[in-house]
């Protein structure tokens, strides 16, 4: 039986908690926060057992803790993974800013010297997206274009993460080297319905991951959208897309000696989405669902290097999380 620790309690901390409690062989969640009384009140929202903790990242990770599952926003999120690391145990984030993913993939080293496995983007995207393309490059002799795309937000934290992705340089990986074309704007892209046809612009956050699991790939590519500020709805004027978030996933290689495409998408509550993935990851680390991962290693690592695309994918299915392929002919 293990014990994870989860860091971070907004809207995707607190469903990964919710995730560990009913995963079979997680026997203890503690749920921690800088705030005692703010951990106190989510362990009692979510029942079953969980278990509050004062917890501010850097701090010590306690004695007896078997994963840590961070949900932290920026470089606190790096704060937290050095302690995981001193501490000797397995790590996984959902931070998704690229700056934050870079500083967790440069401590590959210390990890390996640790004996620790870390597992950054443990998100929609990157994340989902990251094994949704791992399991579509099975189906082609060779790839030559990535595009993955990002619609949706968790929270507060969730939204000014998006906001500074799409201020920051935008850049694409073009046959070896990253390429900024500052003249694109945004593109319209399909993702499931009720979300549908939205505009995203090229980002760089996730782009690093993907090519490090996919290095022989020319040309990469991420693309990122965002609803607009709420405001006070108008009669007959609903977007009941605006609540959900999708991730979608195109791939272009060759088939049978042909150029063809396959397109896979996921559509769910952005922070049900992200929590459910960093919760599964981090059971799988702390030694529960063990069919999801590969063969335990140390380092730092994206998600889509180290899971099984399709038992990683089942389990997410069987916890409500559903992929889907697109039926027809690509247009990318």
């Amino acid at each position: 039986m293990s014990t994870v620790l989860v860091v971070g309690l907004g809207q995707v901390g607190v469903r990964a908690a919710r995730q560990l409690l009913d995963t079979p062989g997680i026997d203890r969640v503690l749920v921690g926060a800088r705030d005692l009384g703010d951990a106190r009140e989510i362990a009692t929202a979510l029942h079953d057992g969980a278990e509050a903790l004062r917890f501010a990242p850097g701090e010590s990770v306690p004695d007896g803790v078997d994963a840590v599952a961070s949900a932290v926003p920026g470089e606190a999120d790096v704060r937290v993974a050095r302690a995981a690391l001193r501490a000797g145990v397995p790590f996984a984030s959902s931070a998704d800013r690229d700056d934050t993913l870079r500083g967790l993939i440069a401590l590959d080293e210390e990890a390996q010297s640790a004996g620790v496995r870390l597992v950054a983007g443990c998100g929609l995207a990157p994340g989902l997206s990251d094994v949704l393309v791992r399991h579509a490059t099975g189906l082609f002799e060779s790839v030559d274009e990535i595009q993955v795309a990002r619609f949706g937000v968790a929270g507060p934290a969730s939204v000014a993460e998006s906001r500074r992705a799409r201020s920051e340089p935008p850049y694409e990986w073009r046959d070896g080297a990253p390429m900024v074309d500052k003249r694109r704007g945004p593109q319209l892209v399909w993702f499931p319905e009720p979300v549908g046809a939205r505009e995203c612009e090229v980002v760089a956050t996730g782009v690093d991951l993907l090519v490090r699991s996919n290095p022989d790939v020319p040309r990469i590519t991420a693309r990122l959208g965002e609803p607009p500020p709420r405001r006070l709805p108008l009669p007959g004027r609903r977007d009941p897309g605006l609540a959900w978030g999708s991730v979608r996933v195109e791939l272009w290689g060759s088939q049978e000696g042909r150029r063809a495409s396959v397109v896979y998408g996921v559509i769910e509550r952005t922070a049900v989405a992200t929590g459910t993935v960093l919760g599964v990851t981090a059971a799988w680390l702390a030694g529960a669902s063990t069919s999801v991962g590969d063969a335990p290693a140390s380092g730092a690592f994206g998600l889509g290097t180290v899971v099984k695309p399709v038992p990683f994918l089942a389990e997410l299915a069987h916890r409500g999380v559903k992929a889907a392929a697109f039926e027809g002919v690509g247009v990318g």
